[in-house]
């Protein structure tokens, strides 16, 4: 500590003496009918001084009481004072019953108490993307007839979609019944290699019509007919709404063309906003509980499924995902929701707020000891309930601690370890 922080303290401690006239009439009473004996030794059961200084230079010290350079009185170190604080942590100091109702120095206990606290947030409804589905052809053809024809529209699964017309299907269809003819009039030839190529043309046949999509079904009535399909019928794959249609009759289409999305709704996400220091409480699993203003007096209940890895640079909130089941189709991506996640923090040991000094590097709690002392502690902080502070080291529950006039105490423990290291 430097010297003006030094003359900063004095002058706080001599501010509050000032506001003491009724202490300071003690002292100055005290020194009054002391004068004629040895200034350092007091009459029986009053207490020792060993010497006199100076608060704004506690190097000074002196034999008598009086005044300092300045104009201030000087301050009594007693013995006992002396003794009691050697035995103590750095810092310790000593203030009579008089000096703590005159700073007003209220005290309370370390606590161990458990905490559940609900985070409040907002969510927004989307669909679930392992459940959309993007039509698309494998050939190029044009679209004949459409059977699903608006977006919005609720198709089941082996739903018809369209018809196509493609050459290249056509051609496949006809390579598939000339093959199927050749191993109906080969397969059974005595020569291996001859009925194994037609066997094996056959089945080229059959998986070239199953990669561009065509059903088991189709290729079965190709088999019974013999006659090849102009415009072959394509089927949805799932079940859900269409988010998205490109379809339309007598267009061209080629491999890369979307022609439908459709999303199956039966489960749906819901995407909260969480602020960055609430990431930590949050876990895969949780409850979580949303309410919508549609729907008063409704709840959903579901649990975190995901959290995102990335913190929005603006809002500085990162996206946790809760998958909700949503059999009756009442919730609908884009709606809002409010909702509540539950965090259950345990047991903590936890002080009242203005019990803590934090100074930005370091958080001191001062420690009641016996005989009116009181011990600077350090302490390693957690989170903050409200009024109350979560201590993770240097505190133990049932320990006694300054909760007001901690501030005149720090000043009063800063000026008495600046003054050990001067005299060190």
């Amino acid at each position: 500590m430097n010297t003006r922080s030094l003359r900063i303290a004095a002058l706080v401690l001599a501010g509050v003496a000032a506001l003491g006239t009724v202490y300071g009439r003690r002292i100055l009473t005290w020194q009054k009918s002391n004068a004629a004996q040895d200034p350092a030794q007091g009459p029986a059961g009053q207490r020792r001084v060993v010497y006199y200084y100076d608060a704004m230079n506690p190097q000074h010290h002196y034999d008598k009481p009086g005044k300092a350079p300045d104009g201030m009185d000087l301050v009594p170190q007693y013995a006992e004072e002396q003794t009691s604080l050697a035995k103590m942590p750095v810092g310790t100091v000593m203030i009579s019953p008089d000096k703590q109702q005159l700073i007003g120095v209220r005290t309370g206990k370390v606590e161990r108490r458990s905490f559940e606290r609900t985070i409040h947030t907002t969510a927004q409804l989307t669909a679930d993307e392992t459940k959309i589905a993007h039509i698309h052809v494998k050939v190029s053809g044009w679209i004949d007839k459409v059977y699903v024809d608006y977006v919005g529209q609720l198709v089941k699964k082996g739903q018809p979609l369209f018809t196509l017309y493609s050459p290249d299907l056509v051609a496949t269809q006809e390579e598939y019944l000339i093959a199927k003819r050749g191993q109906a009039s080969l397969g059974s030839s005595p020569f291996q290699e001859v009925s194994d190529g037609s066997n094996s043309l056959l089945r080229a046949s059959r998986d070239r019509l199953k990669l561009w999509d065509i059903s088991d079904e189709q290729i079965k009535k190709l088999d019974e007919t013999g006659e090849v399909t102009k415009n072959l019928t394509f089927y949805s794959p799932t079940t859900g709404f269409v988010t998205d249609r490109k379809a339309f009759p007598q267009t061209s289409v080629t491999s890369d063309t979307e022609l439908y999305t459709i999303s199956d709704l039966s489960t749906i996400w819901a995407n909260l906003d969480v602020y960055e220091y609430e990431v930590p409480y949050i876990r895969v699993g949780q409850a979580v509980e949303l309410q919508l203003s549609y729907y008063p007096g409704r709840k959903w209940h579901g649990q975190v499924s995901y959290i995102y890895p990335m913190v929005d640079a603006q809002s500085r909130t990162l996206k946790v995902r809760v998958q909700l089941p949503n059999p009756e189709m009442e919730l609908k991506p884009q709606m809002f929701a409010d909702a509540q996640l539950k965090v259950d923090y345990g047991s903590k040991v936890v002080v009242p707020a203005e019990a803590v000094l934090d100074s930005g590097n370091e958080q001191i709690v001062f420690v009641v000891r016996d005989g009116g002392m009181f011990e600077p502690r350090k302490i390693t902080m957690g989170p903050q309930f409200d009024n109350l502070i979560v201590v993770l080291s240097g505190l133990k529950p049932g320990e006694q601690i300054v909760v007001s006039g901690n501030f005149l105490i720090d000043s009063e423990s800063r000026l008495k370890s600046a003054m050990g290291g001067m005299r060190h």
